[in-house]
């Protein structure tokens, strides 16, 4: 018998039971569509962190003020003044492996330009700060060093300004009120798209440090103009992180004149550990849902001996019948493990096209980047193909083995 014919012959056994053979192959379904679902919200994930930390820029520490006590309860961290400028520069000037140490000094502010408003995020830096973050701009240029040391009223903005005060237009030369004191832009930053915190990057106004410690943010802050949000420290070789990080803890340390056991009164961030930590923990539950879909697999293919098997039982006198004709018995085997093939495949398809939009749907509402690899498909796809074989061999050999005269006498 040609591979043609036993190719039909086994389709049309299958369609003589749509149902039950629907029933079959949901375990197969259920387990390639995990599959592909879960490497590629796997992948997606692992896209999204290694975006936000270029986003951020790499080799990225962040030194942040410590918790104060107020009333016996500790506050929230960053409530303690502590880093100045000249902590700044001491990091930047007294450490080999640091590359920059970026001061930031922000509040949230109203902004305004001509008829519009807007409130967003006002950070003082200076140059180095960019430098840090690896953060481009589009059009226009940075602050000068004479703007940054006499606190010009210049500005450079993210892309979200721009489409706010601006109608989308350049941006560059343009005039806008921070509080009541007027900044020419003189920049425009390229986009960063969200943070690690969800919030965007691009809704943001830098001006010259000295500019927001005298003009603007000093004299609203209700604490000492010297005190920073944070100092972003840039480390030249990334494999001596931990190395910057304990050297910067404790030069810090001697400069504010803490002893002994005594707490910081600030503290040191990695936002790449934060991110790859997520990210671990997403490939981690992908990995537990690829073991649950791997054994939903090998139930399916149970299900499929199964009910090969009942099938060899309910068409005994048919096998008979065939072999009484001339029926090989390798034709009655490769018929039955061709049927078990079939199972397995249109399982693995389905369940492929399933993975596939589910990953679509949890990637569109994560904001992940949607990944799906070809080659896991085709992967998934051929393993359930084994296992249908596999499962299948069983019930093909006995129906081989069957005797043609018991065979037809069977009722």
């Amino acid at each position: 018998m040609s591979p043609l014919e036993s190719l039909r012959i086994a389709v049309r056994a299958l369609r003589a039971n749509k149902l039950r053979s629907a029933l079959t192959v949901l375990g197969i379904v259920v387990g390639v569509g995990a599959v592909i679902c879960m490497v590629s919200v796997g992948a997606g994930a692992q896209a999204e962190v290694s975006e936000k930390i270029r986003t951020l820029g790499a080799n990225l520490l962040l030194v942040m003020p410590g918790a104060r006590n107020s009333g016996g309860a500790r506050l929230e961290s960053g409530t303690q003044p502590t880093l100045t400028v000249e902590d700044a520069a001491s990091i930047r000037r007294e450490l080999a492996g640091v590359q920059v140490a970026a001061p930031l000094l922000s509040r949230s502010l109203p902004l305004v330009a001509a008829n519009k408003n807007w409130v967003t995020v006002v950070a003082g830096i200076n140059a180095d700060y960019l430098v840090a973050r690896e953060w481009q701009v589009a059009s226009g240029r940075i602050f000068t060093s004479d703007e940054i040391a006499s606190g010009a009223k210049v500005a450079i903005v993210g892309a979200v300004i721009v489409e706010e005060l601006f109608n989308g237009g350049s941006g560059v030369g343009e005039t806008l009120r921070i509080g009541n004191v007027p900044f020419t832009v003189i920049g425009v930053l390229d986009r960063k798209g969200l943070g690690a915190a969800g919030r965007s990057q691009d809704d943001v106004v830098f001006i010259p440090l000295s500019a927001a410690k005298s003009r603007v943010l000093g004299a609203v802050r209700g604490t000492t103009r010297e005190a920073l949000d944070f100092i972003s420290v840039k480390v030249s070789d990334t494999t001596a992180m931990s190395d910057i990080e304990r050297e910067v803890e404790a030069l810090l340390r001697q400069r504010h004149r803490i002893r002994g056991d005594a707490p910081s009164d600030f503290r040191i961030e990695n936002p790449a550990d934060v991110l790859f930590a997520r990210g671990a923990a997403v490939r981690l539950l992908a990995s537990l849902l690829i073991a649950v879909a791997a054994v939903s697999l090998l139930v399916g293919g149970i299900s499929i001996m199964n009910i090969m098997l009942v099938s060899v039982t309910e068409r005994t006198r048919e096998i008979g019948l065939r072999m009484a004709v001339g029926a090989r018995r390798r034709d009655i085997r490769s018929q039955f493990l061709i049927e078990a093939a079939i199972l397995a495949l249109v399982g693995g398809l389905a369940g492929a096209f399933l993975g596939a939009a589910a990953a679509v749907a949890i990637a569109w509402k994560a904001g992940w980047p949607v990944l799906i690899s070809p080659w896991a498909i085709i992967l998934a796809c051929g393993f359930a193909g084994v296992i249908g074989i596999s499962f299948g061999l069983y019930p093909a050999h006995r129906a081989a083995r069957l005797d043609p005269i018991v065979a037809l006498h069977f009722e």
